[in-house]
């Protein structure tokens, strides 16, 4: 648990830096929510208030500082068939039940199974995202869709996110880059696409209100399948983006917190008319890169957001999309890792397969959960191949060819259970059999069943057999779940 004075630490330690960063977080989040409430299905309010109210939340409550959270495109994808089939009110419902499954992920302290994602997916993940990113920019440079103008104002921002922190790096490039192109376009009267032209911005503060379904089984029956898509996906995009952070700022943090955070905001969104969100990895590096380093940014971004849609939305309408591209196409191309390219001929082609197959997957189906998945899998799949290679089972027999001894080395699991057993000779026919295991260690059923087997055939045969050396762990797991030693063990095999 965090100490108070920590925690003070983490809102007072970069005042200025997370104040500039807020900024521009905020300006880059609202042609986002915008986007994301249109996938959705519904207004853009709702995406807005979301925003706002996930950041804020998240600032306060979660375990990552400086990593913003809001409205995405990840969790905004799930909801679609819901507002389709039920409406609004629905998706504001299983927004509360999705936080609150959230929250008992956190309860629960699951937040743990983020070691097992290697780091083969993580660069995969990161790879894929930063493709995502770049290709929600190609509407926005379509040549049907904009004119050359808007290429050169692409251009003019990216040349300024990149050289004017060779000037000073006092004042964020991105922040620069928005002000001197909509200065531009809004004094020469350019002909350019802004915010404005995404959708009405809201005008009003967010209020409670209480989704209005009917409190009935068959209604929790309709959310619940969303519910937990969205508590699901949300958690594994908002502690892999932690993960990046970590790395980004050299500085770790808490999982379980931010699965109680992460659900705490949902729950408190879905009250305000907000729909669902996560941690977003484009908006956190974009943070970190401005200079945000703490829990201030986050609820800066959430409260500047609020007041540029509600009190200054006439002057936020006006800023030019080719200034919100050039910056989120630096942070596509930052967000890549471009050594990863490089590393596939020096890595592991296990690791390049993983990598390779979690960022064709999240590309083909625009699903991060189920990229991450397959990466997962695949390392899975991958690891214990490599730890059934490193199993190897010897034997020799007395000089007067009476005692047979098998000298059992590795990890004993499903994946070399089919080696074990063809290491036995059964055919032979000792007085006694010795299995050496001092040297193994016996994981799973798989292992403790064919243990058993190769114990009865010999003793079937007529052979004393005897099982030694064998650690406590695997012990304990034979003596619960092997039948070798126990009465009518022959007539078992024999049945089988």
């Amino acid at each position: 648990m965090i100490s108070i004075d920590a925690y003070r630490r983490q809102w007072t330690g970069n005042i200025r830096g997370d104040l500039l960063s807020g900024l521009v977080v905020a300006l880059a989040l609202i042609p986002e929510a915008i986007a994301f409430s249109i996938i959705a299905g519904v207004d853009p309010k709702v995406g807005l208030y979301a925003s706002f109210s996930i950041a804020v939340i998240t600032a306060i409550t979660g375990g990552r500082p400086a990593m913003i959270s809001a409205a995405t495109a990840a969790t905004a994808v799930l909801m679609v068939t819901l507002v389709r089939d039920h409406g609004l009110q629905y998706l504001l419902a299983a927004t509360v039940l999705a936080g609150l499954i959230q929250i008992g992920a956190g309860v629960l302290r699951l937040g743990f199974v983020m070691r097992y994602v290697s780091k083969s997916v993580m660069t995969g993940f990161v790879n894929a995202l930063a493709i995502l990113i770049f290709l929600a920019q190609l509407p926005e440079l379509d040549p049907r869709n904009v004119t050359g103008l808007t290429y050169l104002l692409v251009a003019g921002g990216l040349a300024i996110i990149y050289l004017f922190p060779r000037l000073t790096k006092a004042v964020p490039s991105p922040l620069v880059t928005i002000i001197v192109l909509t200065t531009l376009v809004w004094a020469l009267g350019l002909d350019v696409r802004t915010v404005g032209d995404m959708g009405n911005l809201p005008d009003t503060l967010p209020v409670f209100l209480i989704p209005q379904i009917p409190l009935t089984l068959e209604t929790l029956l309709i959310i619940l399948p969303y519910s937990t898509a969205i508590a699901v996906v949300g958690l594994l995009e908002s502690l892999m983006t932690q993960n990046i952070v970590d790395d980004l700022t050299d500085t770790t943090s808490n999982r379980d917190q931010e699965c109680v955070g992460q659900g705490l905001a949902n729950t408190a969104t879905g009250f305000i008319g907000g729909m669902a969100g996560c941690a977003m990895i484009g908006q956190s590096i974009i943070n970190v890169k401005s200079g945000g380093r703490g829990r201030l940014s986050s609820i800066v971004a959430g409260v500047f957001l609020l007041i540029l849609v509600v009190g200054l939305g006439d002057l936020v309408s006006i800023i030019p999309m080719p200034a919100l591209v050039a910056i989120m196409i630096m942070v596509s191309v930052g967000t890549f890792s471009w050594s990863s390219i490089a590393n596939l001929r020096s890595h592991p082609r296990s690791s390049s397969v993983v990598m390779l197959a979690t960022v064709a997957t999240v590309v083909y189906t625009h699903n991060l959960a189920i990229g991450v998945l397959v990466g997962v899998l695949l390392s899975g799949i991958f690891f214990a191949a490599k730890i059934a290679q490193l199993f190897r089972v010897t034997s020799d027999i007395s000089p007067d060819g009476r005692i047979r001894t098998y000298r059992v080395e590795g990890q004993m699991f499903y994946g070399s259970v089919e080696d074990f057993m063809a290491a036995f000779d059964f055919r032979e026919a000792p007085d006694r059999v010795i299995i050496d295991v001092s040297r193994a260690h016996i994981w799973d059923i798989s292992s403790v069943q064919a243990l058993d087997m190769a114990v009865l055939k010999f003793r079937r045969d007529g052979a004393q057999v005897e099982v030694v050396g064998m650690n406590d762990a695997s012990e304990t797991l034979v003596d619960r779940l092997g039948i070798h030693d126990k009465p009518g063990a022959l007539d078992k095999l024999s049945a089988h």
